[in-house]
């Protein structure tokens, strides 16, 4: 079992009860909610999560607990774990995040990455002939529509960024850095929208 907090994948936090069976409702925050049917054994953290993130909650005690039912409903899923069996049981785990060790994980196609292994990367605006650093990937933002915004901190404050494949164009991360071909402007304009 991972210790170290980096070491944990998010799939959702609970939220409330849901039913009268020690059912709870949680909201999702995987990209592969259709997981769930394979999984069997999953692990309960304490500690602040956020959504936009994915990775890295804050430090915590695992509990491995095995999921008994799961459904899909409302925007969120509806989680049942063996042993839970009651309203009251349920409302212990309010707050509570579901994760799996990172090694478990969904396998991804060649040309997909998980967008919790971008935070702390450096991204680099390579549309020019020279390559500039625009910052370090603090988190990234999945409301803002159809492409995850990179919240990114640079010498000059944030800057958001949309994860477009048009823009992409090599993420190391080993070197923990990744490329991208921005629009010019898209930076200043950012920048000017804070002001």
């Amino acid at each position: 079992m991972p210790e170290a907090p980096a070491a944990w994948v998010w799939l959702a936090r609970i939220r409330r009860p849901q039913g009268r069976k020690g059912e709870v409702f949680a909201e999702i925050l995987t990209d592969f909610p259709d997981k769930f049917a394979e999984r069997r054994q999953v692990w309960l953290l304490a500690g602040d999560v956020s959504a936009s993130a994915g990775a890295r909650p804050a430090a915590q005690t695992p509990r491995q607990v095995e999921l008994a039912n799961h459904w899909l409903h409302k925007g969120g899923a509806v989680l049942h774990f063996a042993g839970v069996n009651s309203i009251s049981d349920a409302e212990k785990l309010a707050g509570l995040t579901v994760a799996i060790p990172q090694a478990e994980r969904a396998e991804l196609s060649e040309d997909a990455v998980y967008v919790s292994d971008l935070v702390g990367c450096t991204l680099v605006d390579v549309a020019g002939g020279k390559p500039v650093p625009v910052g370090e990937i603090e988190t990234v933002d999945r409301s803002g529509g159809a492409a995850p915004l990179l919240v990114v901190r640079g010498a000059k404050g944030e800057v958001l960024v949309p994860f477009a494949k048009s823009y992409l164009r090599k993420i190391d991360l080993e070197a923990k850095r990744v490329e991208m071909a921005l629009p010019e402007g898209l930076v200043d304009l950012s920048k000017a929208e804070e002001a």
